[in-house]
């Protein structure tokens, strides 16, 4: 059984030490819902997720110190260029600038291939040699696997952030790898559009 997910995953540090990974999911076997997976400096990893349903499906592909079920709230603002985002401790106003050289890239090839799965299977070497800590295939756990296809990517070029209510700090320019599963995020601060496909043995 294959279970997709298209939308995108945002990727920031800010100067407390803290690294937050946003998934807004537009299309999957849920109704559209975002989530946060957040990792601070002394490596105490939160998932924040809105539904204790999606909860327990992220938490069962990733892992996590502790789980917050509150409201995720993603807003953008496509002329503004700007991501809104609040979900529970967190507060966040993110600016998004041009394209990467890799978002050039991918960008001019066809959707159908950068979304299927021979693609990032093919391009897990690639991405192991350029983008370290970055895989796109994987185990996804209990016998699952898990293919990230990614078809666009944009920078983040300023960030203001909150964790229960205390500034984080400007944005970095690298994000520290993450500890929540096979694959970290690209080591600068970026917004990816990503198909997710996960298989799972009947």
């Amino acid at each position: 059984m294959l279970d997709r997910y298209d939308g995108h995953i945002l990727g920031f540090a800010t100067a407390d030490g803290r690294r937050v990974v946003v998934g807004r999911w537009l299309r999957s076997p849920w109704p559209p819902f975002a989530d946060v997976m957040t990792q601070d400096t002394d490596g105490l990893r939160t998932l924040v997720a809105p539904t204790r349903a999606v909860a327990d499906e992220v938490a069962a592909t990733y892992v996590f110190d502790e789980v917050v079920v509150e409201p995720v709230r993603v807003t953008c603002d496509a002329a503004a260029r700007q991501w809104r985002i609040v979900a529970g401790p967190l507060e966040a106003d993110v600016t998004i600038g041009g394209r990467t050289s890799l978002g050039l890239l991918l960008s001019a090839l066809p959707r159908a291939l950068t979304r299927s799965r021979a693609f990032a299977s093919a391009a897990d070497p690639v991405a192991r040699l350029l983008l370290p800590g970055v895989r796109t295939r994987g185990s996804a756990g209990a016998g699952r696997r898990e293919w990230y296809g990614a078809g666009d990517q944009h920078a983040v070029v300023d960030v203001h952030a909150r964790w229960d209510g205390v500034p984080c700090g400007a944005l970095l320019p690298t994000v520290p790898p993450v500890g929540f599963g096979f694959s970290s995020v690209p080591r600068q601060p970026t917004v990816t559009t990503v198909r997710t496909t996960i298989a799972t043995p009947r």
